[in-house]
Order: C-alpha cells, then structure tokens, then sequence
C-alpha cells in the first residue's frame, strides 16, 4: 500500500465504505484526507479512522453526533498519551536523584 490512497483506493481498501459514506464522513469532517489535484488523498491513519466510523455507524448504528463525540474523546486521549509519552522522555533524562524524587512524589500523589 503507497502512502496516500485516492478516493477509489480507499473504497476498494475499506469494504465497508460506499461513496456516500465517505462523502458523509469527509463533509462532517470526521476524517481529514489532503487535497490533491485529483481529489482527496488519504493516509493510513485515515484508513483506520474510516474503518472505525463504519463500525460505529454500521455496527453499533451510531448517529453523526455520537460519532462525533466518540472521536473527539478519542483524539483527547491520543493527545494525553503523546503528552505522557513525552513528559516520560524528559523525565528519563534527568539526573537519577530528580527522578528518584518525581517517582517518590507520583506515589504519595
């Protein structure tokens, strides 16, 4: 798979996708693919982000603005474990006695 998918690639690729949906799904803005001179591209992240809006919507029949809700908080949280991941870098790097007294201080907290 290339890194950017055209519209048909798309379809083709996530099979439960019809061109109505995706046009749903791209107006509503709950996936965010890139303007090409041909149409839109996607990524891969844009794939699974699809696959997961035609879960939600087929599966378990959620409406627009349950979906909406559903990737927001899931944004939030992508979010909040890059913000850890990288106050976790940071910590790793500073002297041992600093980390030892961070570790102490996240136990009592």
């Amino acid at each position: 798979m290339s890194e950017l998918l055209s519209e048909d690639e798309v379809i083709a690729t996530v099979t439960r996708l019809t061109r109505s949906r995706l046009v749903r799904f791209v107006e509503g803005e709950f996936v965010k693919p890139e303007r090409a001179a041909h149409g839109y591209v996607f990524r891969r992240v844009d794939i699974a982000r699809l696959e997961l809006l035609c879960d939600l919507s087929l599966d378990l029949e959620f409406d627009e603005t349950a979906l909406g809700t559903v990737l927001s908080l899931l944004d939030q949280l992508h979010a909040a474990r890059q913000d850890l991941a990288a106050m976790a870098h940071a910590i790793d790097t500073l002297p041992e006695s600093l980390r030892t007294e961070i570790l102490t201080a996240l136990k009592k907290a």
